[in-house]
């Protein structure tokens, strides 16, 4: 079943990558990984995550897994440095939550931050939106 088209949202607590992940802070030195609606839509029907597992270390901007879907797989890269402290296993099993939620129910990875002066190198959501819209999104 397709994607039913949504209008686009970038909620402005989080932090944005041009490879199109986001980044929630939890305020206990942890954060929650996930892709924006951006990224979920150029996908389309998300079928299946490769996600490391938990212990795994993330280093900003390398590869943390991959997002396959019924068009492509496609590399998901690592917004922030870190250990992953949990996978979200409800996303493994469903992963069409990317699509329905994503930035709610469809998150990725819980990382406890190594570096959280990183979360300054990413992009409020106003700064992605303009990204987008600078590359014709």
């Amino acid at each position: 079943m397709a994607t039913e088209a949504r209008t686009p949202y970038y909620p402005d607590e989080l932090r944005y990558t041009k490879e199109h992940e986001w980044v929630r802070a939890q305020g206990d030195g942890t954060a929650l990984v996930g892709i924006t609606f951006f990224a979920q839509d150029q996908l389309g029907d998300v079928v299946y995550l490769n996600l490391p597992a938990p212990g795994s270390s993330l280093a900003q901007t390398g590869k943390l897994g991959e997002v396959e879907s019924v068009k492509a797989v496609s590399d998901i890269f690592a917004p922030v440095s870190g250990q992953v402290m949990e996978v979200n296993q409800e996303v493994v099993a469903h992963p069409e939550l990317v699509n329905q939620d994503p930035y709610g129910k469809g998150w990725l990875l819980r990382v406890r931050l190594s570096d959280p002066k990183e979360l300054a190198k990413l992009m409020a959501a106003k700064q992605y939106q303009a990204m987008l819209a600078a590359e014709g999104h």
